[in-house]
């Protein structure tokens, strides 16, 4: 297994060369991969030798749903440092997190491909700084719905916000129905689960969503404060 991993490895080193070499340019405009399921973005894996490309934003949490003829495997993401074990359940598979913004290959078993990793860019949706947001909250109250675990919540959170988690967030999505007209400012640790949220919440008519640009850890490193 450690033989095949590490060829695993040297092949997407070799292949993560040629693509980032290659000058390849995209709009953020284009269509995104796959779909949601329980705050994880699913990108089904084909069996095939072409070079497989798929789209993201930035803060997705990415699964392979790999071929049937495919059992458990590897992903390795050179770029990123990562390499990770696969399963065909998803429930129980690994997956990666879309940070930043750029082309990410990867292999998987013998199959090559690449993420191109967007900005979210929506009508109603718009990022803010911590001290747009304390400026923001103070002067129109909006809804604030943290998406992080309760572990994280208990930590410190928002005064008067609203806990679901990312993960849970499509299935509780009708206890925030009433607010589908109201500003939502949605924050979680550092504005990748958040950002998620955001979508979730605009893709089900939600019509003024504001996504705490870098989430709970920098309104703390600026001094505002949190509850317990």
């Amino acid at each position: 297994m450690k033989r095949k991993q590490l060829m695993l490895i040297i092949l997407s080193y070799v292949f993560a060369t040629t693509i980032l070499s290659s000058g390849m340019s995209y709009s953020s405009e284009d269509s995104v991969s796959g779909f949601i399921r329980d705050g994880y973005r699913i990108l089904d894996i084909q069996s095939t030798k072409d070079i497989q490309q798929f789209t993201a934003y930035r803060g997705d949490y990415i699964k392979f749903q790999l071929p049937k003829n495919i059992n458990d495997s590897i992903a390795v993401f050179p770029t990123l440092n990562e390499s990770k074990s696969l399963t065909y359940d998803l429930e129980t598979t690994a997956y990666f997190k879309m940070k930043q913004t750029g082309v990410y290959p990867f292999v998987i078993d013998s199959i090559q491909g690449q993420i191109r990793v967007v900005e979210y860019h929506q009508a109603k949706y718009k990022e803010l700084s911590a001290q747009e947001a304390d400026k923001y909250i103070e002067a129109h109250k909006p809804i604030v719905l943290d998406v992080r675990t309760l572990e994280e919540y208990k930590m410190g959170h928002f005064k008067n916000s609203v806990l679901i988690p990312v993960q849970d967030l499509q299935k509780r999505i009708g206890e925030l129905s009433v607010h589908k007209s109201d500003t939502i400012l949605i924050y979680c640790a550092t504005g990748n689960r958040s950002t998620v949220a955001s979508k979730i919440l605009i893709d089900a008519g939600f019509t003024e969503v504001l996504n705490l640009r870098r989430g709970i850890v920098d309104w703390v490193k600026n001094n505002y404060l949190v509850e317990q």
